[in-house]
Parts: C-alpha cells; sequence; structure tokens
C-alpha cells in the first residue's frame, strides 16, 4: 500500500516540522522583551531587560504577579 519512499517523505517531513520548531523556539529565546510594561505600561528598567532579555513586565508588576500564583 505504502513504500518505503512515503515513509521516508513522511520522515523527513517530520523533521523539517521538527527543525522549524527548534529554530522558532531558538528565535524566541533571542528576542528581546518589551520596552514597557504590559501591565502598568511603565518603562522596563536596561537593567532588567539585561538582567532577562525576555521580560515583559516591570519588578513591580511581576513581583505581584508571581505573590498571585504563588501565595495562594
Amino acid at each position: 500500500m505504502f513504500s518505503n519512499a512515503h515513509f521516508e517523505l513522511a520522515e523527513e517531513r517530520v523533521e523539517q516540522e521538527r527543525e522549524a520548531q527548534v529554530a522558532a523556539a531558538r528565535a524566541d529565546l533571542r528576542r528581546d522583551g518589551a520596552d514597557e510594561c504590559v501591565d502598568c505600561g511603565q518603562q522596563i528598567p536596561l537593567a532588567r531587560r539585561r538582567a532577562y532579555p525576555a521580560a515583559s513586565r516591570c519588578i513591580n508588576c511581576q513581583t505581584e504577579i508571581e505573590r498571585e500564583v504563588y501565595c495562594r
């Protein structure tokens, strides 16, 4: 019904999709976070952005979020 060529083609596609997912994940890790906090709109200090480039919240808003999540 299916030849080895079909299975090889399917394996190639799976590998291509996996490579694309890895590339997208690496790009996400390299991308800079926001300049402004998504919650309060204040500018995120440069020191925080350097320490955690993917930061999307200022330290005050991030602290509040973590309190809500971890201190229930």
